[in-house]
């Protein structure tokens, strides 16, 4: 009787497994599938118009800070007002506002109205600071075509006096070259070259004017 057990058991095991691999070839069971993620950047070209004047002066440009929903690398977009989505598939390399920070500098050197610009980390001591707000960043779909609209809020900090020098914002959008998400990063990335162009002569003319003035005064 016991061999008799001994040799009921795997084949009841035996049985067991065949049905298991049965069900689970007519279930059709397969490996659950990840979705590949699309990561964009955000650049700027070379398009930065040439100032006219070039001050003595060295501008720090402070790493640009995000308001609450744009400071993370998902791609952000609205359907409705006041309700804020992120696609799925699709994301920045890093947050827009990391992204903005070497291009912001970049395009005023570029323009060639300071002395030098650095950025904040650097040891070179500084006249004037540019401190940047970004607003927002999103896809806007509730436009036929949906557009990217960027908004930053930048301030101009005269270092040795203490002052603020000049303060405005920037609120912009492009239309999308197709509904998704990738025309969004085309748009996204025209828009930033356009914006960084009228930011730098800000800045440029905003410290000219000021430190003109300033100089002027009793």
């Amino acid at each position: 009787m016991n061999n008799k057990g001994s040799r009921f058991i795997p084949y009841r095991a035996l049985q067991v497994l065949a049905s298991t691999l049965m069900f689970a070839a007519c279930s059709g069971l397969s490996p659950p599938h990840v979705e590949t993620q699309n990561i964009y950047v955000l650049e700027s070209g070379p398009d930065t118009p040439q100032a006219q004047v070039k001050r003595d002066l060295v501008l720090a440009v402070n790493m640009p800070r995000a308001l609450p929903g744009f400071d993370t690398p998902r791609m952000a977009y609205v359907q409705h007002p006041h309700e804020l989505n992120y696609f799925a598939t699709s994301r920045w390399a890093d947050t827009p506002a990391m992204m903005l920070g070497p291009l912001i500098a970049h395009a005023l050197e570029q323009m060639n109205g300071f002395n030098a610009v650095v950025q904040t980390s650097a040891a070179l001591p500084a006249d004037v600071r540019l401190d940047i707000e970004l607003v927002r960043m999103y896809q806007d779909f509730g436009t036929k075509p949906s557009r990217v609209q960027l908004t930053l809020w930048a301030q101009l900090i005269d270092l040795r006096g203490k002052r603020l020098l000049a303060a405005r914002e920037f609120d912009e959008f492009e239309n999308a070259s197709s509904d998704d998400a990738y025309g969004g990063v085309i748009a996204a990335n025209r828009l930033v070259q356009r914006v960084l162009g009228e930011l730098a002569e800000f800045c440029v003319d905003a410290s000219d004017h000021e430190f003109i003035a300033g100089a002027k005064r009793p």
